[in-house]
């Protein structure tokens, strides 16, 4: 029975010193949050433009379609390093909320460290990769006649899980700081 406090206070030193990190991922997500929030009102300015345009004026743009799903995209992709911050993933509840915080410390550890953070950095390597290609290529969409160059947007799809895997990595540290029975002032149980 002595082992458990032991190991606990073993693992809260290291920890307890990540809290400046932990802190400043929180940060980093929450800024690119505020960011994928203000997206919003150039998508919805751009969509009544087109439909102003396209109805009043009878002269649809070429642009509009491109801009949207760019923009709308950016906004989901950008603001996934923020859901996680904010715990409103969706996650399967069957037993997740019927078991203590320690066992669900330990769900998600596995889960950060066995699928979340691997995948998301496997996909920033390789979509870094199609971003540089799109870059030295100059690779155009190819939807429309607007036809604009597809590296800023391949860059954000790079940015957003290198986003999502910092964040996992702060996640991952919460749990680490809940198994050590350390809670961060101002956190909800």
């Amino acid at each position: 029975m002595a082992a458990a406090p032991l190991a606990a206070r073993a693992l809260r030193q290291p920890l307890t010193a990540m809290i400046p990190l932990l802190r400043f991922l929180d940060r980093v997500s929450g800024s690119s949050g505020a960011v994928a929030a203000w997206l919003v009102v150039p998508l919805i300015a751009a969509s009544c433009y087109e439909v102003f345009s396209r109805y009043v004026l009878n002269e649809p743009t070429l642009w509009a379609f491109e801009i949207g799903y760019m923009v709308m995209g950016t906004h989901f992709l950008i603001g996934m390093a923020y859901t996680l911050r904010e715990n409103e993933h969706v996650r399967v509840d069957l037993l997740y909320g019927h078991v203590s915080q320690r066992v669900r410390a330990l769900i998600d550890a596995f889960t950060y460290v066995v699928l979340v953070l691997p995948l998301c950095l496997w996909l920033s390597a390789s979509l870094w990769e199609k971003a540089l290609k799109a870059y030295e290529t100059q690779e155009r969409s190819g939807m429309s006649a607007f036809n604009p160059p597809i590296w800023p947007y391949r860059a954000v799809f790079f940015a957003a899980f290198t986003l999502l895997a910092l964040q996992a990595a702060a996640q991952l540290i919460r749990c680490g700081l809940t198994l050590a029975g350390k809670q961060l002032p101002g956190e909800k149980q």
